[in-house]
């Protein structure tokens, strides 16, 4: 996953985060007696009496926990560990803990750089995981199921691309307390890839859009979005609200099988199977969604394949296909792709260890016998550690036998089995499995991991008394936008323009929709029949304000211009975005705000 502006976005963050915590430590003993937390506006418990959700009340309400940075630091461990809602019920770190009593008040400038630093690294973990593991499972996946490119492509390849923004979103609407980051990243990652990506690829390639996908994703686009208004207004959302988002993403998807009939009937062609080869530059234009998973399919089979053809011991195969290094590439690759493998190493190493890949395009389909066969043991093992941060891997069957015990022991049973009755040259017929369990491993470890950037980016709330919604559409929606901006943007280098821009559309509808349904869904299991909403006064309607008419303004100026996106249209974009970043961090600083009424 390349990062190449990264670097400097990361520097210009860490720059701004040291001078503001600087500060902000060196105040912290006085804060109470200036009032700095009387700025942060309360968040709001909305709804109505009838059904038991209390209105908004300011008065005898718990202690929000960004008042910390309202006491005396000596007494910031003591209300960390006594105020409820500081505690994190998932990740396997608690990242508040760290901050206000591991180390001292002094030493904030140097946790939260350490904090910022560990960010960058999960949002790779989460780039690495999707695009060389998660991705290609999912392509192997639809490739077996025989599904249509363009099926695919908005179900499976969608889900592959999209994999940090859903997971995140998931979690953050697993607690009222972070629904804000999930409706902050998913309207903020709307923003951004809808004008600086898109305009992006109009800058670099001027190209005339396919004219009915585009269309159709506009519409169902706007309508995720108005869904999206209706349910802020309420502040709530009902299991029927989640099964609306559900509902609209199905019938989207039906709308794109039926369309693509329609239009492949016309030209006497059927519905052909998803296949592995690259899609030409005059492809069908209904079949654009098939986006970037099979670039990296192919990036992924370069970098891990075996360097001699010929047959190999068992040994030796098992070493050669843990090694996630190519010595003859990194010979070649440039000092700063080299920086950054080493960075890459250590997660492609664990992910090699622990996550089954099959790859269609491979003539063996990536069959590795000695270290599919351990697959079988680690990836359950990966599977119980990983549900709720590791619960459910300590319990005890009957208070004596561990699960992740018992997991050991069959999956050895299982590898035993695989390894007695098959081959190193030849996979067997049951390979396209190990597709399903890798899918399942690197699911549950993008989950883990966009569990642990939620809980970061809380705590840096708390630290800086930012409101979730801004964190979310600038460091959660950068974050996990960078892989979708950087494989757009070379698709459109490589003379791909129009298949760049319909995932521009086609990718976001599948992360709001299923993002916030799915997310909901989950939060209603544990028995409450609606999701609160935590609103941030004027800055989400900012925001939701500003992907609607990003929306409605390519919807027409698109159509106006015969479908014809030069550099102007570019240039609109990119200065749109950043109008609308530069009213929202106003808003946010209170330099905006509403009068009084």
């Amino acid at each position: 996953m390349a990062l190449g502006p990264v670097s400097q976005r990361a520097s210009c963050i860490l720059g701004v985060l040291w001078m503001l915590s600087c500060g902000a430590g060196a105040s912290g003993a006085a804060a109470g007696s200036r009032g700095v937390g009387s700025q942060m506006p309360p968040q709001l418990e909305i709804g109505s009496e009838s059904d038991g959700i209390r209105y908004a009340q300011h008065q005898d309400r718990p202690a929000d926990c960004w008042e910390v940075r309202t006491r005396n630091s000596s007494e910031w461990c003591h209300f960390i560990w006594t105020t409820p809602d500081c505690q994190m019920d998932s990740g396997f770190l608690n990242y508040l803990n760290g901050v206000f009593c591991v180390f001292s008040s002094g030493l904030l400038p140097l946790v939260v750089t350490l904090y910022v630093l560990w960010l960058l690294y999960l949002f790779l973990i989460l780039g690495v995981t999707a695009e060389k593991f998660f991705c290609p499972n999912l392509s192997a996946i639809s490739t077996n199921l025989r599904l249509a490119h363009n099926v695919a492509g908005v179900t499976f390849l969608a889900f592959g691309n999209g994999a940090p923004d859903v997971f995140s979103a998931v979690v953050a609407f697993s607690d009222p307390r972070t629904a804000g980051l999930a409706i902050g990243a998913l309207f903020g990652a709307g923003v951004f890839v809808t004008t600086v990506v898109a305009g992006g690829i109009a800058l670099l390639k001027p190209f005339t859009v396919a004219s009915r996908p585009f269309l159709r994703d506009a519409i169902f686009y706007m309508g995720a979005v108005f869904l999206t208004f209706t349910m802020l207004y309420f502040r709530r959302i009902t299991l029927a609200g989640a099964l609306s988002y559900l509902g609209l993403y199905i019938f989207y998807v039906l709308t794109v099988v039926i369309c693509t009939w329609i239009h492949r009937r016309q030209r006497g062609e059927g519905l052909s199977p998803a296949g592995s080869g690259q899609p030409d530059r005059e492809s069908d234009p209904e079949d654009e969604h098939s986006l970037s998973c099979s670039v990296h399919s192919e990036e992924y089979e370069e970098e891990y394949r075996p360097l001699l053809p010929s047959e190999e011991g068992t040994l030796r195969i098992l070493t050669t296909s843990m090694n996630p290094l190519d010595r003859r590439k990194w010979r070649r690759k440039s000092c700063y792709w080299r920086f950054l493998k080493v960075f890459k190493l250590p997660v492609e190493f664990v992910m090699l260890l622990t996550v089954s890949v099959v790859d269609p395009d491979q003539e063996d389909h990536n069959w590795k016998r000695p270290l599919n066969c351990l697959h079988l043991i680690t990836s359950p093992l990966v599977c119980i550690l990983m549900l709720k941060s590791g619960a459910y891997g300590l319990y005890k069957i009957q208070g004596i036998f561990p699960v992740w015990g018992l997991g050991i022991l069959i999956g050895a049973f299982l590898a035993a089995i695989v390894f007695c009755t098959t081959k190193n040259e030849e996979p067997p017929k049951y390979h396209c499995v190990f597709a399903f369990l890798g899918f399942l491993a690197s699911a549950l470890w993008i989950n883990a991991v966009a569990t642990e950037v939620v809980n970061v980016l809380r705590t840096l709330g708390v630290v800086f008394q930012l409101s979730n919604t801004v964190l979310g559409l600038t460091l959660l929606a950068w974050g996990n936008s960078i892989g979708d901006t950087f494989s757009d943007l070379t698709m459109a280098r490589h003379g791909y323009p129009r298949m760049a821009f319909a995932a521009c559309f086609g990718g976001i509808i599948f992360n709001m929709l299923v993002g916030v349904g799915l997310g909901c869904l989950l939060q209603m299991t544990s028995g409450q029949l609606a999701v609160k909403l935590e609103l941030d006064g004027l800055l989400v309607w900012i925001l939701a304000g500003a992907l609607g008419l990003s929306l409605v303004f390519s919807f027409i100026s698109v159509p106006a211009q015969c479908f014809h996106l030069g550099r102007g249209y570019g240039v609109c974009l990119l200065l749109y975005y950043l109008a609308f970043l530069t009213v929202a961090l106003l808003t946010e600083f209170k330099v905006i705000r509403l009068p009084a009424l």
